[in-house]
C-alpha cells in the first residue's frame, strides 16, 4: 500500500517459465516470417538481371539497402519499443514488410526495386531488433540462448521456403513470387504482433552469476553507450565479421552460376538436390541452428572464448570453400560450415553487448550495435565489384577469411580483457 501512495508501481508476480517460452516463441515465429526478406533474394537476382538486363552490381545494390534499413534505424525503433512495448513496432514491421516486396513485384526501373527493399528493410528491422530485445529482456539468466533461438528464427526461418519459392519463380514469375511470399509473411506479422508483451519488474529471475559469463550491474544509457570506446571494439568486430557471410548470402547463387555448378545434382543424406538449392536449404538450417548452439556455450565458456571459435572457424571455412568449392559436393558442404561459422555474430554480439551495459536499454544498445550489419552491407556491393573487375572471386573470399581470423584473435586478446576491466570499474 506504501508503494501506491508514494506512485511507484508494485513489483509484479514472477511468470511461469512457459509464459516466458511462450513468448520467445511468438518472437520466434515472428523472426521465421521475416527471414526470405533477406535470405530469398538471392533466388530472385537472375531472373531480374535476364528480365531488365541491368548488371548484378547495380541489382545488388538493392540488398545493401534492405540491409542499411533493416539495421541503422533499430536503435530509433528499439527506442520505441523500451519505451511503449513490442506490439506496435512489430505490427507496424509487418505492415510494412508486405508493401516492400508488393512494390518489387511492380518494379520495372533500379529505383523501384531500391524503394521497394528499403520499405522492406525498414519493416523487417523492426521486427527483427523487437524480437532480440525482448529475448535479452526475458531471459536474463539465458541471455545468449535465448537471444541465439530468436536469431535462429531469422537464420533458418527461410529454409522450409528455399523450393517453393524457387519453383514459384520458375512456373509464375519472379514478379508474382513477390506478391503472394511479400502479402502473406508480412500478415501473419501482424497477426503475431497482438501476442508480444515486454516483462514487467519482478516477472523474471535475477542475472545469472557465472564466472566465464560476467555481466554488469549497472545500466548505461545509450548515449553512454556509443562513447565507450569498447562498444566501438565489438562494433569494428561485427562489421569484419558480417561483411563476410553477407557477401556470400547475397551472392550464393551468382557464385554457383560462375563457377558452372548451380544445376548439377548433387545427392547428401539420401536426398538429391542441385547444388545451389541444396546449399540454399543446409545453410539456412546450419545458420540457424549455430544461434543458438553457440548463444548456449557462450553461456557455459564465455562470450570471447566462443567468439575465438567460431570466427577461426568461419575463416578456415571461407578460405576452404574458395580452394575447394569449385567441386558442387564441397560447395554444399563448405557453404553449410561457412553458415554454421558466420550465424552466431546474432547471438553473440547483443548477449555481449547486453552483459556490458545492462538489460534496461538493451533493445536500444543492442540495436545500436546491430547497425555494424549495415554498415558491413556497404561492403557486399564493394565485393561485386572487385570480382567484376577482376573476373574472379579470389581476392573477395581471402580478404572474407582473413577478416574473420583477425576478429577471432581481437575476441580473446582485445576484448576480453578489456570488457572485465569496463565492468570491474562499473561495478566498484
Amino acid at each position: 500500500m506504501t508503494d501506491m501512495v508514494h506512485g511507484a508501481a508494485p513489483a509484479a508476480a514472477r511468470v511461469s517459465d512457459t509464459y516466458r517460452w511462450t513468448q520467445l516463441a511468438i518472437g520466434v515465429a515472428a523472426m521465421v516470417m521475416i527471414a526470405n526478406y533477406q535470405y530469398g533474394w538471392t533466388f530472385f537476382v537472375p531472373d531480374i538481371q535476364k528480365e531488365f538486363g541491368w548488371d548484378r552490381a547495380s541489382i545488388q545494390l538493392a540488398f545493401t539497402l534492405f540491409v542499411l534499413f533493416e539495421t541503422w534505424l533499430v536503435p530509433i525503433e528499439g527506442w520505441f519499443v523500451d519505451k511503449y512495448g513490442p506490439r506496435v513496432v512489430v505490427l507496424i514491421g509487418g505492415i510494412l514488410c508486405a508493401i516492400g516486396w508488393a512494390i518489387n513485384a511492380e518494379a520495372t526501373t533500379l529505383n523501384g526495386y531500391y524503394l521497394g527493399m528499403i520499405v522492406a528493410g525498414i519493416g523487417a528491422g523492426g521486427v527483427y531488433g523487437t524480437c532480440v530485445g525482448n529475448a535479452l529482456k526475458w531471459f536474463p539468466d539465458k541471455r545468449g540462448l535465448a537471444a541465439g533461438i530468436t536469431a535462429a528464427g531469422f537464420g533458418a526461418g527461410s529454409a522450409l521456403t528455399v523450393a517453393p519459392i524457387q519453383a514459384m519463380i520458375k512456373d509464375s514469375g519472379f514478379q508474382s513470387t513477390f506478391l503472394y511470399f511479400g502479402l502473406g509473411q508480412g500478415m501473419i506479422i501482424v497477426v503475431l504482433a497482438f501476442f508480444l508483451f515486454a516483462p514487467k519488474a519482478g516477472q523474471v529471475p535475477a542475472a545469472v552469476k557465472n564466472t566465464h559469463v560476467i555481466q554488469t550491474r549497472r545500466d548505461y544509457e545509450p548515449s553512454e553507450v556509443i562513447r565507450n570506446p569498447i562498444f566501438w571494439l565489438m562494433y569494428f568486430m561485427f562489421v569484419i565479421v558480417g561483411a563476410g557471410g553477407l557477401m556470400i548470402t547475397a551472392n550464393l547463387k551468382p557464385i554457383a552460376v560462375d563457377w558452372k555448378i548451380d544445376n548439377i545434382p548433387v545427392t547428401l543424406m539420401a536426398m538429391t538436390m542441385t547444388a545451389v538449392t541444396f546449399a540454399a536449404t543446409i545453410d539456412r538450417i546450419l545458420n540457424g541452428l549455430t544461434r543458438p548452439f553457440f548463444g548456449w556455450v557462450s553461456d557455459k565458456i564465455g562470450r570471447e572464448n566462443t567468439m575465438f571459435i567460431a570466427f577461426g572457424l568461419e575463416g578456415l571455412g571461407i578460405w576452404a570453400l574458395y580452394v575447394f568449392g569449385q567441386d558442387p559436393i564441397w560447395f554444399v558442404v563448405l557453404s553449410g560450415l561457412v553458415f554454421f561459422a558466420w550465424g552466431e555474430i546474432y547471438s553473440l554480439f547483443p548477449s555481449t553487448c547486453t552483459d556490458t551495459f545492462g538489460s534496461k536499454f538493451a533493445t536500444t544498445n543492442a540495436g545500436l550495435l546491430y547497425t555494424a550489419k549495415g554498415t558491413a552491407a556497404l561492403l557486399v556491393p564493394v565485393a561485386n565489384y572487385m570480382q567484376q573487375s577482376s573476373g574472379s572471386w579470389d581476392r573477395v573470399f581471402l580478404i572474407a577469411a582473413g577478416a574473420n581470423i583477425l576478429a577471432s584473435l581481437l575476441a580473446l586478446v582485445v576484448l576480453k580483457p578489456w570488457r572485465r576491466s569496463v565492468i570491474a570499474t562499473a561495478i566498484a
